[in-house]
């Protein structure tokens, strides 16, 4: 693993010379725009049992885990170069930096972990991604952080999941937003390196590609239909269908989001067979700052719902800690959120949410355990508005999750985060 970190200035004067060969084009500089985000993030886990441990893991395993890390995350984006057909290039630069860490705390998934238990002091990453557009559609070849139904890059922690490949997306027909492309590579939100792909819960390292393409329309203003297909080569392959509809009623708004998944092995099932399907809905109703939602999700079939190994799971129940997705499980959803803008305090926001699953199944050291768990999430949250410090954001989460085949956990994490817009 390369933890060798390049320093921000060195960085960032590399990402500079790459767009300057054509510095002479119009619209390619004119058009660009850099970010650069600074992350600085504590996170605590507090582990409360030994739940679904051998005697022998249990006898070593960590009570705790807390780190403190800086993160710098430099975004810059080109334009295109004039014509019908124009070009582009765009560069991410990641670098994570460790501020308080130790044996026995590491692995929080802020920072990688040496073979000796110890977090590196530092790791990197540069990705360059070369585009083109025509019309209103646009061809990416490089690093991607995807946020699609079947693929959505992690951005819990310090730095973000990055994929490496191909992506299409067009908007050239009304109302309608097409994608799809392939991704052959990936770099976890805690490494420097690139790795095929596997599936969550896959112990080998004999990754593939993945595959995807997808479709949303919006008839009307209120109303968004999805579709998308996603198939991670000799894994599986997954089918999802959304409806996402506003409506007025009262003296508020009532959102209804519907989702489905039909999932299924694929080529060597190499994470074992899958046919399932996952029904899911959250209802959320918007009243002068507060937000009220309930939700339901229910899988059926054999196998619980695969995903991409890192990535997050597009799901009403993918919480802090747990994702709520084992086989035949039942999850209830409840929260409750409240804009403080609404009472003459913009950039203040809280929200809790709580999730209760149960009658799932998942297998634990080669035997079939039953999978009962809950979470409750609490978050409190404020951007300064005005003055020297604006724009920058304070987040506080504090999470309570315990489960029948996981071990339990009281989680604490404290997030500063600031954009630096460079031009």
């Amino acid at each position: 693993m390369n933890t060798n970190a390049k320093p921000l200035p060195s960085t960032l004067a590399c990402l500079v010379a790459c767009l300057t060969p054509a510095a002479g084009a119009a619209g390619f500089i004119e058009d660009s725009k850099a970010n650069l985000q600074l992350r600085n993030i504590y996170f605590n886990d507090d582990f409360k049992d030994e739940t679904g441990m051998s005697a022998k893991s249990a006898a070593n395993a960590q009570s705790k885990k807390e780190e403190w890390a800086q993160g710098f995350l430099l975004d810059v984006q080109s334009g295109y170069t004039p014509g019908r057909l124009g070009f582009g290039l765009d560069a991410l630069g990641l670098l994570g930096m460790k501020l308080d860490s130790g044996a026995g705390r590491a692995g929080t998934g802020l920072l990688p972990v040496h073979d000796d238990g110890r977090a590196a002091d530092e790791f990197s990453s540069l990705g360059l991604t070369a585009k083109a557009r025509f019309a209103g559609t646009t061809l990416k070849h490089g690093t991607h952080q995807p946020k699609l139904p079947v693929l959505v890059r992690n951005d819990a922690r310090l730095l973000p999941q990055t994929f490496e490949g191909t992506q299409v997306t067009s908007t050239d027909i009304a109302d309608l937003s097409l994608t799809g492309g392939y991704f052959d590579e990936f770099r976890q939100r805690d490494s420097s390196d690139n790795h095929s792909i596997t599936a969550d819960g896959y112990a080998g390292d004999d990754g593939e590609g993945f595959w995807f393409a997808g479709a949303d329309y919006k008839p009307s203003k209120v109303l968004t239909l999805s579709y998308y297909y996603g198939e991670l080569e000799e894994f599986y392959q997954q089918h999802f269908i959304g409806l996402v509809h506003s409506l007025p009623l009262g003296p508020g708004s009532l959102t209804t989001d519907l989702r489905y998944f039909h999932s299924q092995d694929a080529g060597e099932a190499r994470n074992g067979e899958l046919d399932n399907d996952m029904y899911s809905g959250l209802l959320t109703y918007n009243l002068k700052g507060h937000a009220l939602s309930a939700g339901y999700q229910q899988l059926n079939g054999e196998g619980g719902l695969p995903f991409v190994n890192g990535a997050t799971v597009y799901s009403f129940s993918n919480a802090g800690v747990g994702k709520f997705v084992e086989e035949d499980e039942k999850t209830w959803m409840l929260g409750y959120a409240y804009d403080f803008a609404a009472i003459g305090v913009p950039g203040l926001t809280a929200g809790v949410r709580y999730f209760k699953g149960r009658d799932g199944t998942t297998e634990l050291r080669g035997s079939e355990v039953n999978a009962d768990e809950w979470e409750r999430d609490i978050d409190l949250a404020y951007v300064v508005q005005q003055g020297a410090l604006k724009g920058l954001g304070v987040k506080l989460r504090n999470i309570a999750y315990r489960s029948s085949y996981s071990r339990g956990r009281d989680n604490n994490r404290l997030y500063f985060t600031y954009d630096i817009a460079l031009w």
